[in-house]
């Protein structure tokens, strides 16, 4: 879970989320029954479409597992159901086996929910933990959904994506090359949390020749050890007179904040570092650059504040999911792409030295990454939704 995924569901307990309390939503309204793995990036969009659908008079409830009880939020416990689940993780015959057990008793509990709920309609954001509710939908003749947030179809989504109602992305062109799914696939962007939508309405400053240069750090699940590796001897390869302008925020896991503190204070570098921040969509927008993986979240906040960025795609994944990710924002003009095999230091330093002495230039990538993001996303997927629902 990154600094966003790991605090940033205070952000839906503010003044928006007041505004559209639950209790405000009638009983008797028809309900839509979200479906998440217990991770920000599948919860986030999820939690923006229900404020949504909140807002027009819906109610919402939350099927997942049971990571996602440790947030707070839109979602509170009385309005989560945690259904067992397993991700698939081994083609061992044994953990198959295992996960294929454990999958079919979620499909049992998923049933039972549906016929205790009786959604209008069931949609899913990823993650191996919306299988058996949308397996249940899809035998009890719900109508269904499903959004996927990456450049790639998730494998969860993969499985599911023949035995939905519709299919919605973040992103064009997920699905073109498939024409049975790309006739029922909708391109809506990335539902974003009010937060992210206050974020985006603060206009990009390029840095002043000379000025303040504020630099966000930020290293997916969890931290990103690379990010602990490899950023504090880039900042030792600057010019002493960009050491003076730097204005450094650092996500930095407890495990190596020690030694990255040490470089910063030998430097003396002004540098805040923190295991996360609660308040990381502010700090995305008050940042001149921004230094970060390229998980399907953080590449559509990016987007959507328009902030430009060094995207480090986390490697080996099976899907390079992210990989994709980066390259829609790099492809636009909005990013740098490198992959972590080409991430050193020397790297770095000679790219954001670049980068700092020329302020038109991160201005452009501003720009170009603003034109990417979709700021409608959840009002967009919730017209789908009352769409397929028939209600």
């Amino acid at each position: 879970m990154d600094a966003r995924h790991k605090a940033g569901h205070d952000d839906l307990a503010g003044d928006e989320h007041n505004a559209v309390s639950y209790q405000s939503v009638m009983s008797t309204s028809p309900l839509i029954l979200l479906v998440a793995g217990g991770t920000g990036g599948h919860l986030f969009p999820a939690e923006a479409l229900g404020v949504e659908l909140m807002k027009r008079g819906y109610r919402v409830r939350l099927a997942t597992d049971s990571r996602a009880l440790r947030y707070s939020g839109l979602f509170t416990r009385d309005t989560i159901d945690v259904v067992p689940s397993e991700t698939v993780r081994s083609r061992n015959p044994l953990s198959l086996a295992r996960s294929a057990a454990t999958l079919g008793v979620g499909v049992a509990v998923a049933l039972r929910l549906l016929h205790k709920l009786k959604p209008a309609a069931v949609v899913g954001f990823g993650g191996y933990p919306t299988l058996p509710p949308l397996i249940a939908a899809r035998l009890l003749r719900v109508p269904s959904l499903i959004h996927d947030a990456n450049a790639v179809l998730g494998r969860a989504n993969r499985l599911l994506s023949r035995h939905v109602s519709a299919i919605t992305t973040s992103l064009p062109g997920v699905l073109d090359r498939d024409p049975q799914l790309a006739s029922k696939t909708t391109t809506v962007g990335t539902p974003m949390r009010p937060a992210i939508l206050a974020a985006a309405a603060v206009k990009y400053a390029a840095p002043e020749p000379g000025g303040a240069f504020r630099l966000l750090v930020v290293g997916g699940s969890q931290g990103a050890r690379v990010m602990s590796d490899v950023v504090p001897h880039a900042i030792e390869r600057l010019e002493p007179a960009l050491w003076q302008r730097l204005m450094l925020t650092q996500q930095v896991r407890e495990e190596d904040m020690g030694r990255v503190r040490a470089v910063y204070d030998r430097l003396k570098i002004h540098a805040e570092l923190a295991p996360f921040f609660t308040d990381l969509p502010a700090r995305l927008a008050a940042n001149h650059l921004v230094i970060s993986r390229s998980g399907a979240t953080t590449v559509a906040e990016l987007a959507a504040i328009g902030r430009p960025s060094i995207l480090v795609p986390l490697p080996g994944s099976i899907d390079q999911d992210q990989l994709a990710n980066a390259g829609v924002l790099s492809q636009a003009g909005g990013a740098l792409r490198i992959p972590q095999s080409e991430f050193s230091s020397d790297r770095l330093a000679s790219e954001i030295s670049a980068l700092a002495a020329e302020p038109a230039r991160l201005a452009a990538m501003a720009e170009a990454a603003r034109k990417v993001g979709r700021l409608d996303a959840a009002e967009r997927l919730a017209e789908l939704v009352v769409k397929v629902a028939g209600i």
